[in-house]
């Protein structure tokens, strides 16, 4: 499907095409359309978009995928404008709103501190791309719903994106959207292994797997349609996400010169968060200061802290800072403290005929936790095995990070390469470059990352442009 740009003429605009240059993105999650209003809104010239994704809508990608478009994000309005620069963008698009406004009147005149559903969120992000879409009369945007497979360097310094259509063409520059993975749409349904246990199970039990947002989410959503089993979660660490203020928590972080060994950073952040509580603050707002030094702390760091760090500590980051909202977190207490809901630390095997295999933390004896359904809930990594990051790695245009979570990227997100060089042309946008760049999963450096990006690119093929 290809979309023209408003008023365009479709045969001038088709004859265009080859004399412009020919933008790919791989991924249509947050990654992918955020990157795509940058391009849309920074680059001053004719251009032509491909967006390939196997899925046919736009989901929000994994870390937004949710069965119930009721969820609530864990992220306040304030910290999700997809506008560079104006922080108050979607705050200002949910007061437009006249049916929002309507159902949240308490948060007039404004909705800055307050925390919205998903689907509102992707509504505001589907719309400022059509909105962005609609002012470029100079461009062409083209959707492929065929899976690349690979990418080749070609001749002239251009690039090859192999799907199932033989006839794609040559790109100037691609950019992968792909966060944790690109998967095709699921058929849905219960399979046969999950019809067997409900004959096998005795009384109704459910297993979670996960320890992040998406397993509350999960959890929640169950009880919200109904659902009264016993549920257990299984975390390989045993850590829950933390709850957010009830009002904003200010970013407040220590001015003095940061440390640089793992050890003294853990303990400067604790001493840091006790020292906020005694001054009538909080931890959060310590985690939130945080976030502006976590890149230049990660630099510094040894490879070998790097990796302890991934071992022992991220889990509990990753529950300090992927917080949820408080009215969710009281929901998850409650769960836990009447037993309707039990968390267990270990490792989950392989599932069963009536369950899951199960080895509990510090043992090596395996159990089997009889379950009707069992659910994954875990974000995974980007699979580095998987073919299109394979094709990448074999030719030589990229190398995994140092702990193996993604590719090796730097601010812009372009792929470094052995000898510290970048290849023109190709960037990874978003959770790729976890573990180069700390905090890139979420929303404001995203899109902080895809301005970058894009500046890059219009400083390339159009370096007399101005970008906007």
């Amino acid at each position: 499907m290809t979309v023209q740009g408003l008023f365009s003429a479709r045969a001038s605009a088709a004859a265009q095409i080859s004399a412009v240059p020919r933008i790919a993105i791989v991924g249509r999650g947050f990654s992918g359309m955020m990157t795509a209003i940058a391009l849309m809104k920074t680059v001053r010239a004719p251009f032509h978009l491909q967006l390939f994704d196997p899925n046919s809508s736009v989901s929000g990608g994994q870390a937004l995928a949710s069965a119930r478009s009721s969820t609530i994000l864990n992220t306040r309005v304030r910290d999700l404008s997809v506008s560079v620069g104006d922080n108050d963008d979607f705050n200002d698009w949910l007061c437009s709103n006249a049916a929002f406004r309507a159902a949240v009147p308490a948060a007039i005149p404004g909705f800055r501190q307050i925390f919205v559903p998903k689907e509102i969120f992707s509504d505001y992000v589907y719309q400022r791309f059509s909105e962005a879409l609609a002012a470029r009369r100079d461009i062409t945007v083209q959707v492929c719903n065929d899976p690349v497979v690979a990418i080749r360097r070609s001749h002239g310094n251009r690039f090859l994106l192999e799907s199932a259509n033989p006839a794609n063409p040559l790109f100037d520059t691609v950019i992968l959207a792909t966060g944790y993975g690109l998967t095709a749409p699921d058929a849905g349904g219960e399979d046969a292994s999950q019809i067997r246990a409900q004959r096998l199970v005795a009384r109704p039990h459910a297993v979670l797997l996960g320890s992040g947002i998406r397993v509350v989410d999960q959890l929640l959503q169950l009880r919200d349609s109904g659902y009264a089993g016993q549920v257990t979660i299984i975390s390989r660490r045993g850590f829950l996400p933390q709850s957010h203020t009830p009002n904003s928590a200010d970013p407040v972080f220590p001015a003095e010169t940061l440390p640089q060994s793992l050890p003294e950073i853990v303990r400067f952040i604790r001493e840091a968060c006790r020292e906020a509580e005694e001054a009538g603050r909080s931890w959060q707002s310590v985690m939130n200061g945080l976030r502006k030094h976590a890149r230049s702390l990660w630099r510094s760091l040894p490879a070998r802290d790097k990796h302890q760090f991934n071992r022992h500590l991220r889990a509990i980051y990753d529950s300090h800072r992927n917080r949820l909202p408080e009215a969710m977190h009281l929901r998850l207490k409650r769960e836990l403290a009447e037993g309707r809901t039990v968390l267990r630390r270990g490792r989950a095997g392989r599932r069963g005929l009536s369950g899951l295999f199960f080895t509990p933390a510090g043992s090596t004896v395996e159990e089997v936790i009889h379950a009707e359904r069992i659910i994954d809930c875990r974000c995974q990594a980007p699979d580095l095995s998987a073919p299109l990051m394979q094709s990448l790695l074999s030719a030589g245009l990229a190398i995994p990070d140092e702990l193996s979570l993604g590719l090796a990227v730097n601010a812009r997100g372009e792929p470094f390469l052995d000898d510290g060089s970048t290849v023109a042309g190709l960037f990874a946008v978003g959770p790729l470059g976890l573990g180069s760049l700390p905090d890139i999963d979420l929303v404001p450096e995203i899109v902080s990352q895809a301005y970058a990006a894009v500046e890059r690119i219009s400083e390339r093929f159009y370096p007399q442009v101005k970008a906007v």
